[in-house]
């Protein structure tokens, strides 16, 4: 690779982003048309190559905005569906795919990995790790994979059972895999690896059903563990010789947080500066939620819900920024970081961006961790603000209800103002595009809670006090308090510049464009491109399912492509219910790769009718003692994947729908016994004698029943 040449064109194409032009950008949209074997030099200047998509957020700045103009505002309604690619995993799509040298990478549910011919759609190979079925259920939030990294001639994944993998990119084989995580405990990877110098850093999650989180730095070629940064600290016997980051932490916990491994564990975010030569990473929530149980007596629980930024050589601590002190409510911290410089107060600043789950953007000094401003971009109700002199939420009492053991309904709730889906800069209007969430959640302290690490949410708080209640009008009530927005935010002026509102939360990443364009997908199952400058709709392509990924754009033979991952799933489709689309019905999972480009006219097989069974339950005929017995572990053991309240998705069973119901035989077989393992459905004898098992039984006929006679009385 001619490295000079190709410095020469990137600047050009940089110089040229903001055109609006089409012919002034042609000519250097394409360059380089080829990469060959990444590295360093490749992902350093991965902004400036327009034909690829290099990295999981484009550039190390994780800022997923592409200064290809083809595709623009002005001709946007000629964008057309070039070719579609159906998956074979029925579950949440989350990727974001990767193009190197014209063909395109993909990974999906279950872990799976998959390459196109990106101009043609033409597979190429296919990979399927063979994760056990029964690691389902240690997922907290779908059997998701949220992307893959390149470097050299070969692509990295996590899968789902916690293994770090290595293929050859030409061919898909097997080049090398790693065991990241102790197997026996409930960690998971869902989150895309990231590649520095050689070094492929990945994380893990689990941190809901009690382990210790931490980031791990492996040899790109040979796959050896090379550091590992914990970001909490363990149990006592570990203190000795340990950090002097590690030993500051452990000074601001209480109690004995190590039996369930304390959380934090690192699970999305990742951004690196090469100047500063800075890795930053996003932490979680502690394990469990309630600080209450995890850490009596309070103390700000470092490196929780915390921005902790590395030399990725050695994983060695710089600084970190903790948005939530204390963490009580899972405001996580691994919401997407965009690195930008920013004019701000006449000074140019070398800034980091979050807007992490309790509702506040923040913008802080990269090289230092100093808050430079923070301000929520969704309605709060937990704080008074920011103290700007300590950087600390001023949190309102009643806000910490394990303290108080009085129930909190939180605005934002553990959904958070801002989930997983990555965000988008654009550098020329100076905005950040947040797929925004409003929604509140009861936090309903439990009285002598105790842990069970068989498989149940270790988050110590009533889950079953969450449920919407079975009357309709409560329930439309709380169902028109939650919905969701684009926002267009300006984090110099911290204020929204204009949103588009959505009728429910849960839609897709972003993407900005030079075109003058922000593309997202939305739960209602619709592809959207939106004017930078106003939010104006300018172009809208039906897919059929929720879209809840992010979309890329690249150039092929001089022609701009957008492709994104389509298929309805991940946490809010299975716990909280279906989100209703424009038809007024349930969002449907139908899980494909769309490509799109001007002028295109491909379509899509006719939208297949959404088929559920009927509620047909038998008679109610248990006690109210197994009700109430059955919906305590219903929402402790069940509700993560069958839904809120036994209203399920349409991604998992229905148990209100299940013909399984009418068996207390078959119920006990395969909820207690595991006949379904292979298909992530495990057993719980470990946790649940056959007597709260059959009451689990008795609380979804319960349930059943009640939303049988709502709905034939038209409720």
């Amino acid at each position: 690779m001619n490295l000079g040449k190709w410095a020469a064109g990137a600047a050009m194409g940089l110089a040229l982003a903001s055109c609006q032009t089409t012919e002034a950008t042609d000519a250097v949209q394409g360059v380089p048309a080829s990469v060959g074997p990444i590295d360093r030099a490749d992902l350093v200047a991965a902004a400036g190559n327009n034909a690829n998509w290099l990295t999981y957020g484009r550039d190390y700045a994780e800022q997923r905005y592409s200064p290809l103009s083809s595709i623009n505002a002005g001709n946007v309604g000629q964008l057309g569906l070039a070719w579609y690619a159906d998956m074979d995993t029925a579950r949440g799509q989350e990727a974001t795919p990767l193009v190197i040298d014209g063909q395109m990478f993909v990974t999906t549910a279950w872990s799976k990995v998959k390459a196109f011919d990106a101009t043609t759609g033409a597979p190429l190979w296919e990979y399927d790790p063979q994760v056990p079925g029964e690691t389902a259920v240690k997922a907290c939030c779908d059997v998701v994979n949220r992307g893959a990294a390149a470097w050299g001639d070969k692509l990295y994944l996590g899968t789902l059972d916690g293994r770090l993998i290595a293929l050859d990119r030409a061919t898909g084989n097997e080049v090398w895999s790693k065991v990241t995580v102790d197997q026996s405990k409930p960690y998971t990877i869902t989150g895309a690896p990231r590649v520095i110098d050689g070094k492929v850093l990945i994380g893990n999650g689990g941190a809901e059903y009690g382990v210790r989180g931490y980031v791990s730095a492996y040899d790109a070629e040979s796959g050896e563990m090379l550091w590992r940064f914990y970001t909490v600290p363990g149990a006592p016997e570990e203190a000795s010789g340990e950090s002097a980051a590690m030993a500051a932490a452990r000074e601001t916990w209480n109690g004995e947080w190590w039996t369930l491994g304390g959380g934090g564990t690192v699970w999305d975010a990742m951004a690196y500066d090469p100047d500063l030569d800075l890795l930053y990473i996003g932490v979680g929530n502690g394990a469990p939620w309630n600080q209450a149980y995890r850490s009596p007596g309070g103390g700000d629980n470092l490196y929780l819900s915390s921005i902790v930024a590395l030399r990725p050589d050695t994983g060695e601590y710089v600084w970190h920024y903790q948005t939530t002190p204390g963490d009580t409510w899972d405001f996580t911290a691994t919401q997407h970081i965009i690195l930008a410089d920013l004019e701000i107060g006449g000074e140019t600043r070398e800034v980091l961006m979050q807007a992490p789950k309790n509702g506040f953007f923040y913008v802080i000094d990269r090289a230092t961790g100093e808050l430079i401003s923070a301000n929520n971009y969704v309605p709060q109700n937990w704080t008074t603000g920011i103290d700007m002199e300590t950087g600390r939420p001023i949190e309102v009492a009643e806000a910490r209800y394990g303290d108080t053991g009085v129930p909190f309904v939180s605005t934002p709730g553990a959904g958070g103002g801002h989930n997983w889906h990555p965000m988008a800069f654009h550098p020329g209007e100076r905005l950040v595009f947040i797929p925004a969430i409003e929604a509140g959640f009861p936090y309903v302290p439990e009285e002598n809670w105790e842990p069970d690490l068989n498989y149940g949410f270790n988050v110590g708080i009533d889950q079953s006090a969450g449920f919407l209640p079975a009357d309709a009008e409560i329930r439309a009530a709380s169902a028109a308090a939650t919905k969701g927005a684009l926002i267009a935010w300006d984090p110099v002026a911290q204020q929204e510049r204009w949103r588009v509102q959505y009728p429910g939360p849960w839609n897709g990443g972003a993407l900005a464009t030079g075109g003058g364009l922000v593309f997202q997908g939305t739960a209602a199952g619709n592809m959207a491109a939106y004017s930078v400058t106003d939010g104006t709709e300018l172009w809208r392509f039906r897919a059929q399912t929720g879209v809840v990924a992010p979309p890329i754009t690249y150039m092929i033979d001089g022609q701009q492509y957008m492709a994104v991952m389509a298929g309805w799933g991940g946490i809010w489709s299975l716990a909280p219910g279906g989100i209703l689309n424009e038809t007024s019905g349930p969002v449907q999972n139908i899980s494909r790769l769309l490509v799109f480009k001007l002028g295109a006219n491909g379509e899509l097989p006719p939208e297949p009718e959404l088929v559920r069974l009927p509620l047909d339950p038998p008679a109610f005929r248990g006690s109210e003692a197994q009700v109430a017995s059955g919906t305590y572990d219903y929402g402790r053991y069940c509700g993560a994947c069958h839904g809120d309240n036994a209203v399920g998705s349409t991604v998992l069973p229905d148990l209100r729908r299940s013909a399984v119901l009418q068996s207390d035989q078959v119920w006990q077989t395969i909820v207690h016994d595991g006949a379904l393992s292979q298909r992530g459905m495990v057993g719980f004898a470990e946790s649940l004698s056959p007597e709260r098992i059959e009451a689990i039984r008795q609380f979804v006929i319960f349930r059943a029943n009640q939303d049988k006679e709502l709905d034939q009385r038209g409720g």
